[in-house]
């Protein structure tokens, strides 16, 4: 680990002590919201993206180290280690490097290099290597398989091949020669041309590789994968054989004619396909973070949506045939009642249905309807609107992408084992408006359906990328332990699904913990678990006020030793601003606690328990727009942004299909990244620009238009959620696990 400090340092422009320190906790078990968040003395205030940084960097170098210690292991079995050789292993720093070193000692299956080898055509190769006189005849031999000059020859141009194609240097410069001039070229398979439709696009494309969007490569490669397209990644062939030359041919006689043949098998038979291969990985790698990043990026803004807080809630799962089911959830979500009305077509029981709402909204004193937003969710919403159920009830279209994949899972079905997976879905749409967070996290990311193309990336390094926003949101908002769910409690810092587990367990045998300190009783929630988890726990019940606050209980004594300086108790310190304005944070400066940990505890003193999550707003969509059919070019429409790719964005007009405003729609300004103007979640105003009904395309647009979504049609109430949730989460920087 010592060999990795300076070099994590300088690429990550930090301070040596900043990244000995990070290593150190996250060696002790330290996590990265609870470093980031507790630990600044140590770190000299490093952020979760840099405390990940640091991290992932680690792992990369370890695993780095890893293969060279294979290889140096390898090298010496063969007994070819050299001084000279383990010293070029020991300082390469790449894994191309590594392996270009590796290649001339890599086991191999037999070769034509290796057969020329054993034919005794190895001095021969040599000699027209140097480019001297050679007599080919020389080593004709019927007996070793050697039949003619021209078979001689053809075996030590095999092995001269083989040398050009294991010389690193040779290898390094045709790497940096196709990074930089390889094109992409994509053509159809003509007998696959009818079904490969959807790629159409790309039945002939050309392209610099180094240019290529990430959207694009992945698009092209599925097309590659489901057998419709075909791709290759090539630089101009004769300035790659050129640059060969260049180092190889030293003269024009007899066997510098042999060396630019063996030049030519050498680039098409070795270097071109191992290059190529090597130009798809790094091409395909750099895709993959891109994509991983806007899905990350989307996640984030999706799970920190504004909540609306703890509220009455009657849920309906909307449809046609089969009717839509209706739930009634109590503040906490529990479900209180459910069942089926069928007001849309076929059965249009309008009447009935009416009735039963009314009635429901009355008997459980319901203060919000959540309604989802598939098939017929407009049509749902607009009954519901014309009941006219009075101007204080919100009724709100809720996203309700993946409520269906929440319905059959196992999590489901262990919370509702006597419902169906119809009721399931409901009560889903309804929590999802109450915390979309808490809801959320039941959800495998890759199911929510923000995302560019997650199920072609490198599945690994989404999910590590993902679980790290998730838990950095998580630990943001911080968990209620009496009342979160196992899958929400399972991303708070310290814990994970098993000690997650035992906690509902012992909260459902004992009763909800009193304070903080009670949490220690639940069975191996050891003391390093308790301290990485304790700061993003909340006990609202609990005398203590700390306890429902983001101050660790390791600095308890010291906010009473505040209070008590100033003659009152921390409630009084809690509640009243002139009191905590008399402190002087330096006076309580100690070895361990340093300006910028009292500044936090100050800071959560004043508001203890903030929700940094914006605060809600209900959406409505423009009256009689509910089909595609419905739209006409040039209207000007509000919408929520479902989606942000590098290629633009999605927006939910209401009419059960996203419309796309392209990169160069966002804005008047030139945009090169669309997540600079718009995110997830967000309220817009767009124009139709076109709407192609048959390919079920809508194209919109965002010119002239204000951001925020503030036009007549679109009704916004703001909802005042409990313990000051006005306040703002400044947006995670960067990317997760990168």
């Amino acid at each position: 680990m010592h060999n990795f400090i300076q070099k994590i340092a300088q690429e990550l422009s930090l301070q040596n002590k900043q990244v000995v320190a990070t290593l150190r906790l996250l060696e002790e078990g330290g996590t990265v919201p609870f470093i980031s968040r507790y630990r600044k003395e140590l770190t000299g205030s490093l952020d979760e993206v840099q405390v990940a940084a640091i991290r992932d960097r680690l792992s990369q170098l370890s695993e780095l180290d890893k293969r060279r210690d294979a290889i140096l292991k390898s090298i010496k079995e063969q007994e070819k280690l050299t001084h000279e050789l383990e010293q070029e292993i020991l300082t390469a720093e790449t894994l191309s490097k590594l392996e270009d070193i590796y290649l001339p000692y890599k086991p191999k299956r037999k070769t034509k290099a290796s057969m020329a080898r054993e034919k005794g055509l190895e001095p021969l190769a040599k000699q027209i290597l140097a480019q001297q006189d050679f007599n080919e005849q020389a080593f004709v031999d019927e007996k070793k398989g050697v039949k003619d000059g021209e078979e001689a020859l053809a075996g030590a141009r095999y092995i001269i091949a083989e040398w050009i194609n294991e010389d690193g240097l040779i290898r390094d410069r045709l790497r940096k020669y196709f990074h930089q001039r390889a094109t992409i070229k994509s053509r159809v398979i003509t007998s696959k041309k009818e079904q490969a439709q959807k790629y159409k696009d790309y039945f002939e494309w050309e392209e610099a590789v180094k240019q290529v969007p990430s959207h694009r490569l992945l698009a092209m490669r599925r097309g590659e994968a489901e057998l419709f397209l075909m791709l290759d990644l090539l630089p101009e062939e004769e300035g790659a054989i050129d640059l060969i030359e260049k180092e190889y041919l030293k003269g024009r006689n007899r066997a510098s004619e042999q060396v630019k043949l063996a030049i030519h098998d050498a680039y098409k038979r070795l270097l071109s396909p191992s290059m190529e291969t090597e130009l798809r990985m790094a091409s395909k790698k750099k895709a993959d973070e891109e994509a991983i990043k806007v899905f990350a990026d989307n996640l984030q803004k999706l799970l920190m949506a504004a909540p609306m807080g703890r509220k009455r809630v009657m849920a309906i799962d909307p449809g046609f045939r089969t009717g839509c089911k209706l739930v009634c959830l109590d503040e906490q979500g529990k479900l209180l009642h459910f069942e089926a009305i069928y007001p849309n077509e076929p059965q249009k029981k309008v009447m009935e249905s009416g009735e039963s709402i009314k009635h429901l909204v009355k008997r459980f004193d319901i203060q919000a309807i959540a309604i989802g937003n598939g098939t017929a969710g407009r049509e749902t919403e607009q009954f519901v609107r014309d009941l006219n159920l009075g101007t204080s009830l919100l009724i709100v279209m809720v996203n309700e992408s993946g409520a269906s994949i929440y319905s059959a899972s196992e999590i489901a079905r262990n919370e509702f084992p006597d419902q169906d997976i119809t009721v399931r879905g409901a009560v889903s749409i309804g929590r999802r408006l109450m915390d979309p967070l808490a809801e959320l996290v039941k959800l495998d990311p890759k199911s929510i359906g923000v995302g560019q193309y997650q199920h072609d990336v490198d599945q690994a390094a989404l999910k590590h990328s993902l679980d790290d926003v998730v838990m950095s949101c998580v630990n943001a908002v911080g968990v209620e332990v009496n009342t979160a769910s196992e899958q929400l409690l399972t991303y708070v810092a310290g814990l994970g699904p098993q000690l997650a587990s035992n906690i509902v367990a012992y909260r459902k045998e004992n009763g909800p913990f009193k304070d903080r300190a009670s949490i220690k009783k639940v069975p191996r929630l050891g003391e390093k678990a308790f301290e990485q988890a304790a700061g993003f726990l909340r006990v609202s019940e609990s005398n203590n006020p700390l306890d429902n606050s983001a101050v660790h209980p390791e600095s308890y004594a010291l906010v009473k030793r505040m209070a008590k300086d100033l003659g009152c108790d921390v409630s009084d310190l809690m509640k009243n601003e002139e009191l905590r304005k008399q402190l002087d944070p330096k006076r309580y400066m100690t070895e361990e606690v340093g300006l910028p940990t009292l500044k936090d505890i100050l800071a959560e003193l004043a508001k203890p328990g903030r929700d940094p999550r914006e605060q809600f707003e209900a959406f409505e969509f423009a009256a009689g727009v509910n089909e595609p059919s419905d739209l006409k070019v040039g209207m000007k429409l509000p919408g929520i942004v479902t989606n942000v790719t590098n290629f633009g964005a999605f927006v939910d007009v209401g009419v059960h299909q996203d419309g796309l405003v392209h990169v160069s729609q966002l804005s008047n300004k030139f945009v090169s990244n669309p997540a600079e103007v718009v995110s997830v979640q967000q309220q817009v105003m767009v124009t139709v620009t076109e709407v192609d009904l048959e390919r079920k395309r809508i194209s919109l647009s965002m010119k002239d238009q204000s951001v925020t979504a503030t036009q007549p049609k679109a009704r916004q109430k703001k909802v005042q959620q409990p313990n000051d949730m006005q306040s703002k989460l400044q947006q995670l920087k960067g990317k997760f696990g990168k």
